[in-house]
């Protein structure tokens, strides 16, 4: 590995921590130094979701009062949560690296433009959040549905998956915004956990790529909350989704 190699993956954690602790869509940025740098996509794709997950559990403790309270009512979907997860993180490691990258521009289209919805989403499940005064059997079995078919993407490639998740739990469960999110953080933790085992398992991951991305995406993590109070959001939500249109176009003009 080369010394501009190591710096681009240290520089992509770098960044990724800091994009992830102000708005998320740091995958982006792993994900492609990863394959930049010659690690397969199946791979690059393990790679960057080991290398985040130290974040992700960071910020599900921050929650963990509320996960204590709540999360023994939640138990279906953490359930669904794990075997979909399990599902989808199986098919990545029977799916060709050739065929994986054909979907990857595909992928990372879908992330981006639920990126650029995002607050738009946000603002449609707040309202329909507010207005709703029921939350009978149908519904609550239409979440599940939704909540498996959102760990198995989570399983397979990830980038989004917060975004659609938080969707999904504002329109089917009828708590507070705190509750919610600490759920998604609780869900997103054990998609990704479960999914890391079975990488490990199957040997996807690039540990030293991995360790390099770690440690600058901790290292981006706390910077991230510094510069997030400067810098506002909007920007850095432009810039993932200029990166994500940009990555977009890289990948389907390659192949």
């Amino acid at each position: 590995m080369t010394l501009f190699e190591i710096a681009l993956l240290a520089g992509s954690g770098l960044v990724a921590g800091m994009i992830n602790a102000i708005a998320g869509g740091g995958t982006f940025f792993t994900f492609s130094a990863l394959v930049a740098t010659g690690v397969p996509a199946i791979a690059a794709n393990a790679t960057s979701a080991v290398a985040v997950t130290p974040a992700n559990i960071t910020s599900t403790l921050a929650y963990l009062p509320e996960i204590r309270r709540d999360a023994g009512r939640f138990k279906t979907l953490i359930i669904v949560s794990v075997l979909g997860s399990l599902f989808g993180a199986w098919l990545l490691t029977r799916i060709e690296n050739a065929q994986f990258r054909a979907l990857v521009p595909w992928l990372i289209l879908l992330a981006t433009a639920l990126f650029f919805a995002s607050p738009y989403i946000k603002r449609f499940t707040s309202r329909h959040h507010t207005e709703a005064t029921t939350q009978g059997p149908l519904r609550r079995f239409a979440g599940r549905i939704f909540q498996t078919v959102v760990a198995i993407y989570g399983g397979f490639f990830g980038a989004g998956m917060g975004i659609m998740m938080l969707a999904g739990l504002s329109l089917t469960e009828q708590e507070n915004f705190h509750t919610l999110n600490a759920l998604k953080n609780l869900l997103a933790m054990l998609i990704q956990i479960t999914c890391i085992a079975l990488f490990i398992f199957g040997g996807l991951i690039d540990w030293h790529a991995c360790f390099l991305v770690m440690a600058g995406a901790i290292g981006g993590g706390w910077l991230g909350v510094k510069v997030g109070r400067k810098l506002p959001e909007k920007v850095i939500r432009w810039v993932v989704i200029g990166t994500g249109a940009m990555l977009t176009t890289v990948f389907f003009v390659r192949g």
